[in-house]
């Protein structure tokens, strides 16, 4: 979404866990294919990986949009998408990456195994009234002018502390609209068969991020290895409005929107995204526009990995405050079936960037970038 860096905590994050990489666990789908890595982003000759990309349509779709959005970016990256894009009418054989003038850098991943973290987000549609009524009890803001200092925390906020005048609509769900939060932006659907208003990112009120899914664990609640944003749903649907608004209040960062008539959800870049094509990067270590050969671990519908994986081009076109080093944030695309699936992600895969090549050993990135080693991505940050 447009302004998606302040989403301090996105779906797939609540749960990222340690990675116990002593005992090399497979269980999230993590590989050790490759041995250990000692570069953030190294040279490879041709990814030791088979199948090919799934999604070139979409890939293809993606490169349309940065071309039509962002004349700078798709400049930038023109070669190396016209080769990519080459590369797959050919067939998308990883074996034949240099024949099209294609480098292919493997990222370390998390735990220098070449695991990289995959979570996931969405955009949600929430169901709202231009006015006070009803179930509809929970008012969604706009963004407050900014005086001296920080805006309300988020229990001041809930306690009315802004008035109505800030309030854009209003929800028959606190949860919905703490995930609407999280995820930086949202569709809103009043009920009167209009098309639905798209609510980008306005703003936040300065106070740290807190998660609720660390609250949980911490609290008993939920066990560390069970946490999801399924489970934490069920664990509002499970309790009274006033522990579900307790519970939201221990953190106190608050984001606000910036209604719009109907418009396609865009990343920080300000280029529409395409589901399953775009991700939200560490743009310390990956720039917006790199393009991304990924393999990416299949999950079931009960967020379990198959043991299966599938190739996957995209692009980094997003960021966001937790995502930190090796770790991307897969955009889902729009709705409940999409946040269904962002919610269980938090599963390992390997990545090349795929540059195209004006000289083998050529750097791929700035020194600053190439020799960043954050690795955000180990701390638990539920």
């Amino acid at each position: 979404m447009k302004g998606h860096w302040a989403k301090y905590l996105v779906t797939g994050t609540l749960m990222a866990l340690l990675v116990g990489c002593s005992s090399k666990p497979t269980d999230r789908g993590q590989q050790y294919k490759d041995g250990k890595l000692d570069q953030p982003l190294a040279l490879v000759n041709q990814p030791n990986a088979k199948g090919r990309p799934v999604n070139g349509k979409d890939f293809a779709d993606q490169v349309s949009q940065i071309r039509s959005t962002s004349s700078g970016m798709y400049s930038r990256q023109s070669g190396t998408y016209s080769a990519i894009q080459s590369w797959l009418m050919a067939g998308g054989d990883t074996r034949q990456l240099r024949q099209f003038g294609l480098d292919a850098y493997q990222m370390e991943g998390a735990d220098n195994y070449g695991n990289v973290q995959f979570t996931g987000y969405y955009t949600p549609v929430v169901q709202a009234r231009y006015t006070r009524q009803g179930e509809f009890q929970y008012p969604l803001y706009r963004m407050p002018p900014r005086g001296k200092g920080k805006l309300p925390s988020r229990a001041q906020i809930y306690s009315g502390a802004l008035g109505d005048r800030y309030i854009a609509a209003w929800s028959n769900s606190l949860m919905d609209n703490f995930i609407m939060d999280v995820q930086g932006s949202g569709y809103v659907d009043f009920g009167d068969g209009r098309p639905l208003m798209f609510f980008g990112y306005g703003g936040k009120n300065g106070h740290a991020y807190r998660s609720i899914g660390k609250v949980l664990i911490d609290r008993g609640e939920v066990k560390r290895e069970d946490m999801s944003m399924q489970a934490i749903r069920q664990w509002g649907e499970n309790h009274s409005p006033e522990q579900v608004r307790e519970l939201l209040e221990q953190n106190p960062s608050f984001v606000f929107f910036k209604p719009e008539n109907f418009a396609p959800v865009r990343g920080a870049s300000a280029v529409p995204l395409i589901a399953k094509a775009s991700v939200a990067a560490d743009r310390s270590l990956i720039p917006p526009g790199t393009a991304l050969l990924a393999e990416i671990p299949l999950l079931d519908n009960n967020g379990k990995f198959t043991g299966k994986y599938e190739m996957r081009m995209m692009v980094s076109l997003d960021v966001g405050g937790a995502i930190k080093g090796q770790h991307f944030d897969m955009y889902q695309g729009i709705g409940p079936e999409a946040g269904h699936m962002a919610g269980w992600y938090n599963h390992y895969g390997r990545v090349w960037v795929l540059k195209a090549a004006p000289g083998t050993g050529m750097p791929l990135f700035s020194s600053a970038s190439t020799q960043n080693r954050t690795q955000g991505s180990l701390l638990v940050s539920q």
